[in-house]
Order: C-alpha cells, then sequence, then structure tokens
C-alpha cells in the first residue's frame, strides 16, 4: 500500500467518538489512505463520504488481526484505537495483540481521543 496509511478501530460504545474524530479532523486525514475495522469503517465512511477508507472484517472476526498483520509488514504508519475500558471484550486477546503489535513495531499509537487529536495534529507537518 503506497502512502502513508492510518488505522482506525474503535469498540462498539466508541464507534460514534470515531466517526466524530474523523469529521472533525477530516482536513488532516484527506492525503491518508484510510483502514478501518467493518463497523468502523462504516461509520467513518458515514461521516466522511471524501475520505479513502478501506473496511476490513469486524474485530471480533479477524479485523484486528487483519490490521496487525499490516502493521507487521510495514503497511500501517498510525493506530488510533479508541477503547472502552467498562467494556468486557471477548476478543480481548486479539485488542493486547494489536496494541503489542504495534509498540513492537514502534507505530506511534492513540488509544482515546485527547492523545488521538494530539498525534492527528502532528501528522501532516
Amino acid at each position: 500500500m503506497a502512502g502513508k496509511c492510518i488505522a482506525l478501530i474503535a469498540h462498539d460504545q466508541k464507534k460514534d467518538a470515531m466517526a466524530e474524530f474523523a469529521r472533525r479532523n477530516q482536513d488532516a486525514l484527506t492525503d491518508w489512505h484510510i483502514v478501518a475495522t467493518g463497523t468502523t469503517g462504516g461509520r467513518v465512511l458515514d461521516a466522511c463520504p471524501d475520505l479513502k477508507v478501506t473496511r476490513l472484517k469486524s474485530g471480533p472476526l479477524g479485523g484486528d488481526q487483519q490490521i496487525g498483520a499490516m502493521i507487521a509488514t510495514s503497511e500501517i504508519d498510525v493506530l488510533v484505537f479508541f477503547i472502552d475500558p467498562m467494556t468486557p471484550m471477548p476478543h480481548d486477546v486479539d485488542v493486547k495483540a494489536l496494541t503489542r503489535l504495534a509498540v513492537l513495531y514502534d507505530i506511534p499509537m492513540a488509544l482515546n481521543e485527547a492523545t488521538a487529536e494530539r498525534l492527528i495534529k502532528t501528522l501532516n507537518h
């Protein structure tokens, strides 16, 4: 995948926040290719139909692992993953593996809105 690539993932209770984050930062994201897990990607496209978004599988159905593989093959430059710490996740092992890969491969990663807002401001500079 050529160019800059950002991965967007959001747990169910954070999908509205991710769509709003993308809408608020649409100008900064315009030059980026976005990969997102299934429903999150759909919500981002609904909010920002002009962005370049590739939707992968839903997180619990393998989307987290798809993004992890893309991190391992240097296809992803930035990870924004809005985690809901209050809801139990049946695929918690996949979530931990994904964050471990981002740390291992030194990928800038934001796990909440405050960090994502600061990170997005540095992307195009």
